[in-house]
């Protein structure tokens, strides 16, 4: 059984979380998700255990339990579905990019004031 748990304080770690459930039956797996970016703890990860029963034990046993003074969220992990943005397990990108939006009020030149120049006239924002 797969576990999804939630509300991991970020000081926790794997060993931390595997210790947590071996109080309920054999722990296959676990894992704190971290950040690629900045290498810290997302705050949840994922318990595998061989035993189903012992699964459904360990979540009504750990869920809103306090683990590194915080109360856990835990459940089964669903397992991810392919929605309008995702391609098969990809997230598509999305957002701003960067680069010039013009147009606006939001602190860029308004295309209004390119005049005959071709260029942005710095004294009208």
């Amino acid at each position: 059984m797969n576990i999804y748990v939630a509300n991991i304080a970020y000081s926790a770690k794997d060993q931390d979380l595997r210790e947590l459930f071996e109080a309920y039956g054999e722990v296959t797996s676990a894992k704190i998700i971290m950040d690629k970016a900045t290498n810290r703890s997302r705050g949840f990860g994922f318990v595998e255990m061989s035993d189903d029963n012992a699964g459904r034990q360990a979540i009504e046993g750990t869920n809103g339990k306090p683990f590194h003074g915080r109360d856990l969220v835990v459940n089964e992990a669903r397992p991810r579905t392919e929605g309008a943005g995702d391609r098969g397990g990809f997230r598509s990108g999305g957002g701003d990019r960067g680069g010039y939006r013009g147009g606006n009020d939001r602190g860029g030149f308004r295309d209004r004031d390119r005049g005959d120049r071709g260029g942005y006239r710095r004294d009208e924002y």
